[in-house]
């Protein structure tokens, strides 16, 4: 085999059509080669079999798919095959042949790299090693397990399958190994020292320490005491639970921050670019002298300039977040140097100069070494890359879900320093602002006070996480040269150089830019704003239940279905049973109490309602029930909300069964409880006829509900999944997460901070204009 690809006629059937939908001319060296590729499920990957499928009639792949799940290796093969990147192909191969085509000429090996033993094929004439994370910072033990493990697991199944074969190894990296530097970077072999054993060791046992670490008195008490703070009234499950997951979040943050330092001590900006260059180093030392290496090193790849079709990208690609960010008008300035090279390279152009590569098998004891970008001969800075994308999105706004349209924000590059500056001084600011908040009345101001707090947290958290990962890649002044590629490209015969070439000379940023990758990037978020506002908040739609009674819908009572609560429930049956002269020793009593009263909500509901239904104490049973009859239903219904009186009807008239449930004594819930099919309250305890002021069991709140609802569904053979619930108080989270269609109604700000993140429904509900001193007045005598 020679050193570059050998010109050949196109590969055709015997009438001179194009086999299997293939395009013309294709290298001589990969027909009726044998190709193990992984990765295929990934960006890169899916790029490079659709031209190993259009292009390549006669060569056989074999794809390295792990299992997800139930999902097999051939089930996501199958799955993967559906996408658009192989939709021409598939036009061209007609429906019927493709299936054919792929049992034919495509192999799977279920295996998942760095995890599992992996058992090749032993007639692989070239490996495309496309695998990799795709995080910039993973956990350490991760970004090490794919990285470097997964290198040496799939190069010992390849020298163990191979035997006397010597297949070309083609080991895809990044450009961005070379690690933070200034100046240019050649194509070749990395100057470092870094150890790739003891890292390898190293970030093993860095899970095994900080999950020690994690177990710690000092981090377990504050765990717990921040799952107290946010989740102590839905009772001890939830905040337990909560105080492990705040655990399990430390362990990942510090692991996240383990990779990223030990990369920043070494050399390298991130874990990601510290593991692929060990990845390289484990590459060279396990295949030197033993089989043909080509390390392949691509920039910034990001969608097609022609093939499979223009604008072809699999989700969001490094620039695509900012891009987006900046077109909706949420990126008021980013840290990066104007003469920066963003060194960006189309996808179809890394493919083809992959296959080149692989098609191209350097001596065994001498690896090759290639950069794939644009940055040496036809650079692109990051002054260009704001300007293009600022006249851009000026000439084609963002829709702002029915508002109008987006500004988008003028850059003035000040520099990291004063980027850095501004984010701590707006994460400060928009922290106490966030505990005002949560401290405040719930209203309809402070909700919209919350949705534009929410919305500059959000902003501020992408600029935060975008401005730590590729703030020093757009602040980078280095260039990667490709003189090798190019040597390699102007090999090609010219008759396959336009369809196989991979001379980044050729691109017109203003044309690829503007009129391919913008336009491709852009398209799904236009039509998800296009037109009115987000209704992901709407009151989800009800479905009439086929089995009868299979569906439930729960209600709590105060705040929720009426706009009282225990205390002021209490007061207007305690008032009606007072004479006039009685009241202000009630009220003074009751004010006294009240911080009492106030700190035990607090604390714990059941704990508050414990000690407020003590103020019942001696009353007489058949007297409360009187009262509650002539005088307070009418008042209860007064305070109740009409949209949700109609939404309990509407459930039954749907056929789902409805359940109320709340901490209020039975008895004074009688007046509406005829809207229900369930009525789960709070019992006095009685003796001769009166009330000890005990409650005759636990009270169901917090995630005492959720519970007890879990365990009716069970013997009431209800689909919980398909049920609702509806809730105002943060306390009410575990119900309304025991369901699938929760509502939040009215919710308290913690609440609706919550709703928001899941976007759960939020009803905004209202009682009677009737004010509640009229209602006492016309209640009491």
């Amino acid at each position: 085999m020679s050193g570059s690809p050998e010109a050949t006629s196109p590969d055709h059937d015997g009438d001179g059509a194009p086999r299997d939908g293939a395009r013309q001319a294709q290298p001589g060296h990969l027909r009726g080669k044998h190709i193990l590729l992984t990765g295929g499920t990934g960006f890169l990957g899916q790029a490079l079999l659709e031209k190993l499928l259009s292009s390549y009639p006669e060569t056989r792949v074999t794809l390295l798919i792990r299992r997800r799940g139930s999902s097999s290796g051939a089930d996501r093969l199958a799955t993967l095959l559906k996408r658009p990147v192989f939709a021409k192909w598939r036009e061209a191969v007609g429906p019927e042949r493709a299936a054919a085509v792929v049992a034919e000429r495509v192999s799977v090996v279920d295996a998942e790299l760095g995890s599992t033993e992996v058992s090749l094929p032993g007639d692989v004439d070239a490996v495309i090693h496309a695998a990799s994370t795709v995080s910039f910072d993973p956990p350490i033990d991760d970004a090490f397990r794919t990285n470097v493990q997964g290198v040496i697991d799939l190069y010992e199944a390849v020298k163990a399958a191979a035997k006397d074969n010597k297949p070309h190894v083609v080991h895809v990296s990044t450009a961005y190994v070379a690690g933070a530097r200034k100046g240019v970077v050649p194509e070749r072999s990395l100057d470092h020292d870094a150890d790739w054993r003891i890292e390898l060791a190293a970030s093993r046992a860095a899970r095994e320490s900080v999950e020690w670490d994690s177990r710690r008195p000092a981090v377990l008490k504050r765990a717990i005491a921040d799952a107290r703070k946010d989740h102590g009234k839905s009772g001890p499950r939830s905040t337990s639970t909560a105080a492990e997951r705040r655990r399990v979040e430390w362990v990942e943050k510090q692991l996240v921050e383990y990779g990223r330092l030990r990369a920043q001590s070494v050399g390298w900006p991130d874990v990601y670019t510290f593991t692929k260059a060990l990845g390289e180093r484990v590459a060279e030392q396990m295949l030197t002298g033993v089989m043909p290496l080509s390390v392949v090193r691509p920039a910034i790849v990001e969608s097609a300039l022609r093939y499979p079709f223009p604008g072809w990208i699999d989700g969001f690609k490094m620039a695509d977040p900012l891009i987006l960010a900046f077109g909706r008008g949420i990126l008021p300035e980013f840290p990066g140097l104007p003469d920066g090279v963003l060194d960006v390279i189309p996808v179809d152009i890394v493919v083809n100069a992959t296959l080149a590569v692989a098609a191209a098998p350097p001596p065994v004891d001498e690896p090759a070494y290639f950069h794939v970008g644009s940055g040496a001969r036809n650079p692109l800075t990051f002054r260009a890359m704001y300007d293009s994308v600022k006249e851009y999105f000026t000439d084609h706004p963002m829709p702002d879900g029915g508002r109008g349209q987006i500004k988008v924000p003028e850059w003035t590059f000040p520099g990291a320093r004063r980027v850095e500056r501004q984010l701590r001084t707006g994460e400060r600011v928009l922290s106490v602002a966030q505990k005002a908040l949560l401290s405040a009345p719930a209203n309809k101001r402070t909700r919209r006070w919350q949705d534009d707090l929410t919305r500059q947290q959000d902003q501020l958290d992408f600029l935060r996480k975008y401005a730590d990962l590729y703030g020093v890649y757009t602040e980078a002044e280095v260039i990667y040269t490709d003189t090798k590629l190019l040597a390699l490209h102007r090999a090609l015969p010219a008759e396959r150089a336009e369809e196989h070439g991979f001379d980044a000379g050729v691109i017109d940023w203003h044309h690829y830019l503007q009129e391919v990758h913008y336009p491709a990037i852009t398209a799904t978020m236009r039509r998800a704003t296009t037109g009115r506002r987000s209704s992901s908040n709407a009151l989800p739609p009800l479905k009439r239940s086929p089995n009868g009674g299979d569906v439930v819908a729960v209600f709590d009572l105060e705040g929720t279905l009426v706009a009282s609560n225990v205390i002021e429930t209490y007061l207007l049956a305690r008032l009606c049973d007072l004479p006039r002269s009685g009241w202000p020793g009630e009220l003074a009593d009751l004010v006294r109490k009240l911080p009492r009263y106030l700190a035990a909500e607090r604390r714990d509901r059941g704990e508050f309602l414990r000690t407020f239904m003590r103020r019942y104490a001696g009353a007489d049973e058949a007297g409360l029930a009187r009262i509650v009859h002539e005088r307070l239903g009418d008042a209860l219904l007064r305070r109740s909300h009409p949209e949700a009186i109609r939404q309990v009807r509407k459930h039954r008239t749907a056929g789902h069964r409805t359940i109320l449930i709340t901490g209020t004594v039975d008895v004074l819930v009688q007046p509406i409880a005829g809207l229900f099919d369930e009525v789960v309250a709070s019992r006095l305890h009685m003796r001769d006829g009166r009330y000890s002021g005990f409650l005759e069991a636990p009270p169901l709140v917090g995630e005492a509900r959720a519970a007890w609802l879990r365990r009716y569904a069970e013997h009431a053979g209800a689909d919980l999944p398909a049920s609702y619930a509806y809730g105002d108080s943060y306390s009410d989270r575990p119900l309304l997460e025991a369901v699938g269609h929760p509502v939040a109604v009215n919710p308290d700000p913690h609440l609706y901070r919550h709703a928001k993140s899941r976007r759960w429904a939020v009803a905004q509900w209202k009682a009677y204009t009737l004010p509640a001193s009229d209602a006492f007045l016309e209640t009491v005598p």
